[in-house]
């Protein structure tokens, strides 16, 4: 019954390391540029969008330039959040291991 107890506090630290992630999480802030700096978007570590800007200048191209470059703006600032949240998870779980697996 020892394995089980070992087992189970490091299931409670792994918890505990999950918790503190997510809070890091949530005040990391990721600030993603696009088009030259025409669309700047601002991130947390879970991918929550806190802050849009685009520069009036670009406002004024092509209607489908503008879309077609906040969508990849938004895509590059979810693919940056969901790295920043998955290395922050790894971290947390590393070492925990459950044997037989």
């Amino acid at each position: 019954m020892a394995g089980v107890g070992k087992l189970l506090k490091q299931a409670q630290k792994m918890q505990r390391g999950i918790a503190e992630a997510q809070q890091q999480l949530s005040e990391t802030r990721l600030d993603i540029s696009h088009g030259g700096g025409a669309i700047k978007i601002t991130v947390n570590g879970h991918g929550l969008v806190l802050a849009l800007s685009i520069d009036p200048e670009f406002l004024k191209e092509d209607k489908a330039v503008i879309e077609s470059s906040l969508v990849a703006a938004l895509q590059e600032a979810a693919n940056k959040a969901r790295e920043v949240n998955e290395s922050a998870m790894s971290k947390a779980t590393a070492g925990f291991s459950l044997p037989g697996l």
